[in-house]
């Protein structure tokens, strides 16, 4: 095995060690390594494929933004048991004790990938290619070309089981939300909890100390970085203000200072304890926030910089002082920044042969030359690289001097690495998530923070101060700053560095080569496989913009969102269009920040928690009776109840047949209920609804139509007046929210003077439906103070009384067509009522029904239910309610949309009813309906089924449907093609059962 770790250098336990096994070999890591560092350990860089070339990758990052190290891993014995992840970052995945990693994108191996052919092919896939290549044949798209983008599409492999795990979330409010804990977050961390203000500091890594894990030169105050991180540690641990949650990354920042944190909890750990959380999600709303999150590395753009071994510098400098891992024994280093300086006298001192120092500037800091030759490190100033060798793993690199911007002749050196560095790049996704202002610093190349939407400060390198004292009072000024944003006062620090490393750069857009551009594969976007060659490309093809490079390169489209790449791709852009590249523009940063799992966001909703259900007082009740369910928007609703060898069919006839021969009762809980009360309330209602309300009576109630503006047909319900200005409205299970806020959204903008009041009752009443010729028999028992005679309680009554002792909202309405009530108790009463009607109305075989039987019964009778036998198209008209429109109304909702031209054009499908020549035959609903004989049906498809059911109290089928001039067609035979067979139907009208309403009147 070949051993890269170095003694005395890293953060973590040498002697601590831990197995883990990665593409079926078994490696020895440390613990508090991440997979990536304990592979590089071992002398491993080859980590995965690229997305499109299936080009050899490895490592390029330390960190969340690495593009290339994306792993699947596994925690067990076997992916069946759920505990298998895609797409994990080796740079985050924190090894532990039987950790399993496979890589990806490779057939059979990761080191002989078939699909590498693509890389020889790559001259005919540019950028675009999909879009040009795959237009013809037209009759190729089915069965060749999107089988076969199917099957390549997607990186990695899904898991295959539930995940196990278990997810967690909490709410938290705080004074101060600092994200970073570098230098910066940590000198503001320190302010604060001197001071006594509340903060809660948060950072991804495992450790605290950000860029001084990865370069401890400095020293702070007289004392070596180490140290000082050491007591600040400690210190603020020791401060009751100061929680600190490590391991934890801030993945979008919203509106009113709401941050989305995501905290790895036990991933790391060998042994998962029961029932603690694998990740928990923080929902922070901060006073103000501190963002401190340091800027990123960027990479260089010349040919063959995607080569296992190519990394970044500032890298190679986190794998050696955090974990204690050379990188290479002989590496070499590519710059533009003196950062790449620093990095390799750090690589030299801990052992390593550097190769040389190629520097494309020819103008660098004399004392850094003379560093170099004190060590014995070659520099070449004024250079370019222009090629790596290796198939694997970088083995040597080609450079050359650059003379006016000219490539002069190519000289070969030998490396096993090689570091690369085009200066930092601000981090700041999570401002831009603010939609705050970006500006463009030219001195720098880079955009630094601008105007801000939300209380925020941002600290450190995030805003161009580079260098650790820089850093350091940067966040002692946001301290103060945000204190006295606050109406607190703070005393921050006073911070003396000394061997700080500061540094400057020139970066370049792309290293010039020896090659011709449109030959060179000087990758941009590492995951994607994007070019310098491909933006150039999309320049040349008409795009100018950065978003439309953006989607037709697919360069900063990766996992990573672009945090290696975009800078890059806006540099190379702008030079190709001949303009600044601000005027090119800024692609857009959306959380969240680093790819989250789905189990963060789902949190405790997972399984049977996933949707919210929502749970009718009688639903212990039906589960005890066997009650099928369905659901019905959040609500779970029982659909029927078989009996012993009952199937579904034989279920709901007998509920169908119970009713309507005696005795039915109907859970009708999950009606919206809104109260509406208020000296207004009559005018409101009148407005709002197209149903006239001022001569309604107390004491009665009424259909009501709600439309939208458009003149559709949006809801429904009905409207029982029990006082002079209280009304009790119900509305569709599903469309209660929507109407309250539709009202109260009226209220407030369009009818602000009126002096109404809503309230959402929906959960306050528990609503009992008793249905059938025999209801009256088994109510009037039980009613207190109300006469249920037919002339005192007539059909569309409403009374307040006491039924079986609970007080009561009682209605006479039916939706069954039979002679019916809705009882409305308190929620709480609920099952008690429904347990005495149970027991009271055994005397009629009184027969709970389903929704199932609702729905059969009620379209016997012709009524509609809005979202099935309407669908957004359909007007009051086209449904054969003309008759719920006030003719006197002044106006409505909808009224002006009623009056369009479509809408009263000849020729709308309106509500018909069908039934089939063959009286079993139970038609699909959906079906499409044409004209034309049975022989030979026409192929113009006139309407479709909306409804359709067998009725056993009929004795046949029958289906509702909307048809072109629908009502004019009844009593013709029209088509309902199938696969089986060509099937006639004649046209009736919608009301099948009882239409001189003896029965509902009785």
């Amino acid at each position: 095995m070949s051993d890269f770790r170095v003694a005395g250098y890293g953060q973590i336990d040498p002697d601590d060690r831990v197995t883990f096994i990665f593409d079926g070999k078994t490696y020895e890591g440390r613990r508090g390594d991440t997979l990536a560092s304990a592979l590089l350990a071992n002398g491993v860089h080859l980590m995965g494929r690229s997305f499109k070339y299936h080009r050899p990758r490895g490592v390029v990052t330390a960190g969340s933004d690495e593009p290339n190290a994306l792993v699947g891993s596994l925690r067990g014995t076997n992916r069946s048991e759920g505990r298998y992840e895609p797409n994990t970052r080796a740079t985050i995945l924190e090894i532990y004790e039987g950790l399993q990693a496979v890589s990806q994108n490779r057939f059979p191996s990761l080191k002989f990938d078939l699909g590498a052919i693509n890389d020889r092919l790559a001259r005919l896939m540019p950028a675009g290619f999909y879009y040009k290549t795959f237009m013809w044949p037209r009759s190729f798209w089915d069965s060749v070309y999107e089988p076969m983008i199917r099957m390549a599409a997607g990186l990695g492999q899904s898991p295959e089981a539930p995940d196990p795990d278990e997810y967690a979330s909490r709410y938290t409010h705080e004074d101060v939300l600092i994200i970073g804990a570098g230098p910066a977050g940590l000198a503001a961390a320190l302010a604060f909890g001197k001071s006594g203000v509340d903060v809660l500091l948060v950072d991804e890594n495992p450790q605290l100390g950000g860029s001084l894990l990865s370069d401890p030169s400095a020293r702070i105050n007289g004392q070596s970085s180490t140290e000082w991180l050491k007591k600040t540690k400690s210190a603020l641990e020791k401060m009751t203000s100061v929680k600190i949650l490590v391991r934890t990354t801030a993945i979008g920042y919203y509106h009113q200072n709401m941050v989305g944190l995501c905290q790895k909890v036990t991933d790391h750990f060998d042994d998962i304890p029961e029932n603690a959380p694998r990740e928990r999600m923080w929902r922070v709303r901060a006073r103000q926030v501190i963002l401190a999150q340091g800027a990123l590395e960027r990479p260089l753009v010349f040919e063959g910089n995607d080569r296992p071994g190519v990394m970044l510098a500032s890298a190679a400098q986190t794998y050696l002082n955090r974990y204690g891992v050379l990188v290479g024994k002989a590496p070499a280093v590519i710059t533009c920044h003196d950062a790449a300086w620093h990095v390799a006298f750090d690589l030299s001192r801990a052992g390593a042969q550097v190769s040389a120092i190629i520097d494309t500037r020819k103008n660098v800091d004399a004392a850094l030359i003379a560093q170099a030759r004190t060590i014995n490190i070659p520099t070449f100033l004024g250079y370019t690289v222009s090629g790596t060798k290796g198939r694997l793993r970088v083995k040597s690199v080609r450079f050359n001097p650059v003379e006016n911007d000219t490539v002069g002749a190519a000289h070969w050196m030998e490396c096993d690495t090689l570091l690369m560095s085009g200066g930092f790049t601000p981090s700041l996704h999570l401002f831009s998530h603010t939609k705050g202002s970006l500006i463009w610093d030219e001195d720098a190349q880079v955009y630094l923070p601008g105007e801000q939407t939300e209380a925020c400060h941002i600290a450190g390198a995030g805003r161009g101060n580079w260098g650790v004292e820089a850093a350091l009072r940067d966040g002692v000024d946001a301290a103060v700053k945000t204190a006295g944003d606050l109406g607190q006062s703070v005393v921050g620090t006073r911070y003396l560095v000394e061997k700080d490393r500061t540094g400057r750069g020139d970066p370049p857009k792309e290293l010039p080569g020896d090659k011709p551009q449109i030959l060179a594969k000087a990758f941009v976007d590492f995951q994607n496989d994007v070019t310098a060659k491909d933006i150039r490309l999309a320049v040349r093809e008409g795009f100018r913009s950065i978003e439309h490079i953006k989607r037709y390169t697919t360069t900063g489209m990766a996992t990573d969102q672009g945090k290696l790449s975009n800078m890059n791709g806006l540099m190379i852009a702008a030079d190709a269009v001949g303009k600044p590249a601000p005027q090119i523009g800024l692609t857009t940063f959306r959380p969240p920040y680093t790819p989250t799992s789905f189990g963060a966001f789902a949190g405790y909703h997972k399984t049977n928690y996933f949707d919210v259900t929502r749970k009718t007082p009688t639903d212990p009740w039906a589960v005890a009776h066997d009650a099928v369910f369905e659901p019905v928007a959040l609500w779970r609703r029982a659909r029927y109840f078989p009996k012993s060898g009952e199937n579904m069919a034989q279920a709901v006839n007998r509920e169908c047949a119970a009713t309507r021969n005696s005795l039915g009762i109907f859970d009708a809980s999950t009606l919206g209920k809104i109260e509406i009360t208020g000296p207004d309330a009559v005018e409101f209602l009148n407005r709002m609804y197209t149903n006239p309300f001022t001569k309604l009576g107390i004491g009665r109630c009424r259909y009501g139509l709600l439309l939208g503006e458009d003149g559709y047909i949006l809801d429904d319900g009905v409207i029982g007046r029990f006082g002079e200005n209280k009304f009790h409205v119900t509305t569709t299970t599903g469309g209660a929210p929507a109407v309250v806020n539709m009202m109260e959204d009226y209220l407030q903008t369009e009818w602000p003077d009126l002096k109404v009041w809503l309230t959402s009752t929906s959960e306050h009443w528990a609503t009992i439906a008793l249905n059938g010729p025999n209801a009256r028999k088994i109510l009037t028992p039980l009613v207190e103070g109300l006469d249920l005679s037919p002339e005192n309680f007539p059909h569309m009554s409403v009374a307040e009384c006491r039924v079986a002792g609970f007080d009561a909202r009682l209605f006479r309405v039916s939706f069954t067509g039979e002679l019916g009530y809705e009882i409305n108790v308190p929620a709480r009463h609920g099952l008690t009522l429904w347990n005495l009607l149970m027991e009271a109305g055994e005397q009629f075989d009184i027969c709970p029904y389903g929704t199932e039987a609702m729905h059969i019964m009620r379209a016997e009778k012709g009524y509609i239910i809005i979202g099935q036998e309407t669908d957004g198209t359909v007007t009051p008209d086209d449904a054969g309610m003309s008759w719920a429109i006030g003719k006197k109304k002044a106006d409505f909702v909808g009224k002006r949309g009623l009056a369009r031209p479509d809408l009263v054009a000849p020729g709308r499908r309106q509500l018909v009813g069908l039934l089939c020549k063959d009286p079993q035959n139970v038609l699909p609903e959906g079906a499409q309906i044409v004209t034309g004989s049975s022989q030979q049906p026409s192929s113009i498809m006139i309407g479709h089924v909306t409804s359709s059911y067998y009725s056993t109290t009929l004795g046949h089928s029958f289906a509702m449907a909307l048809l072109e001039n629908g009502r004019a067609l009844i009593g013709h035979e029209l088509s309902v093609p199938l696969p089986d067979k060509n099937h006639r139907v004649e046209v009736v009208d919608p009301v099948f059962y009882d239409p001189e309403n003896k029965r509902v009147n009785a």
